[in-house]
């Protein structure tokens, strides 16, 4: 009598498939505009913040500044293992467009670039046993080293021929990665890079959502989501919490993505402060307008909106002594675009 094939333990609820149809009317509103929003620099910092929560998650102490100023080739004063976790961070995450998510040696390949120089055998399976810890508390034990080469062919098995929906594979091959434990390390970052390349491969752009940020918020969540899980022998806890979490970024990426546009109208006025302040008149006289109503509406008051200008005497707005200056994002905004 045959075997049958490998089916991950879960259970397809209809909060689950709620939140599927959710995610992917969301899908398709944030492929809308990240096409026209999601410029290089922005997929480039959606990146970096992925590479920061997800290695956050991990106890890395450096800070979003630093983690920028590593990818940038810059020297940064910080534990040199810290560094090293984000370079390898950052080319793994990079290489993601080369990788099938049910093949084993890009598997292997994805490891070995994660975790190169950070442990003694980058790219190949645990040869012991392996627990997770929270504290001195013994949270999780991994299964037997001889069973995962099986466990992990199974998984990538299922991956290759399951017809589930892509975002419901996703976070089961994310918590069967945790639940396996592959590797003596890096198993958190593996786990969670081949959510996101499993992601990428049913809608590209979604290679550069930051999902890891919202986990790394609810870190808490996440491990509780783990854990539930694995008392039930089903993975369905986690499965809602990753869908959760996705949503959410979906959310906040729709939010970040009005938010960061700035109009033709926004851009003129921000290049015409100097380093000081200015009232509306001089704004006008800079920008050759004339019409009051005009400036407000389509230049002001988006500006002021976006949090790219503010007023100098914001408890007065309408005080004829009005002026405004840069914010710090508007002054971040004129650098880059200098």
């Amino acid at each position: 009598m045959s075997k049958s094939p490998y089916q991950p333990p879960y259970t397809l609820t209809p909060a689950m498939l709620r939140l599927v149809a959710e995610i992917g009317e969301m899908v398709g509103r944030y492929t809308a505009l990240a096409e026209q929003a999601l410029t290089p620099k922005l997929r480039r910092d959606n990146r970096i913040r992925t590479i920061h929560a997800s290695l956050a998650i991990e106890a890395n102490t450096l800070t979003l500044e630093q983690v920028t100023a590593v990818i940038a080739g810059r020297r940064v004063l910080g534990p040199p293992r810290e560094v090293q976790e984000v370079k390898n961070a950052f080319q793994a995450y990079e290489a993601m467009e080369q990788w099938d998510p049910s093949r084993e040696a890009d598997l292997l390949a994805a490891h070995g670039t994660l975790m190169a120089g950070l442990v003694d055998r980058p790219g190949a399976y645990r040869r012991g046993k392996v627990g997770v810890f929270r504290g001195k508390t013994l949270v999780h034990m991994a299964p037997p080293a001889a069973r995962v080469p099986g466990l992990v062919a199974n998984l990538l098995g299922w991956i290759a021929r399951t017809e589930e929906h892509p975002l419901v594979v996703a976070c089961l091959a994310h918590y069967e990665l945790e639940f396996i434990h592959p590797f003596d390390d890096g198993n958190g970052r593996m786990g969670r890079l081949w959510h996101t390349l499993l992601l990428r491969t049913w809608r590209p752009l979604l290679a550069y959502l930051p999902v890891e940020t919202v986990v790394h918020e609810c870190q808490e969540d996440y491990y509780r989501a783990l854990a539930e899980s694995d008392r039930a022998g089903d993975a369905s806890p986690f499965v809602m919490f990753m869908l959760g979490a996705l949503s959410q970024a979906l959310a906040n990426a729709a939010t970040d993505q009005v938010t960061d546009q700035v109009t033709d109208q926004v851009a003129r006025l921000l290049r015409v402060f100097g380093g000081g302040e200015m009232k509306a008149g001089d704004l006008m006289a800079a920008l050759k307008l004339s019409h009051k109503a005009s400036f407000r509406t389509s230049y002001l008051d988006p500006a002021l909106a976006g949090g790219w200008i503010e007023r100098t005497n914001p408890e007065s707005p309408n005080s004829p002594m009005q002026s405004y200056r840069l914010t710090e994002r508007g002054r971040k905004w004129v650098r880059d675009n200098e």
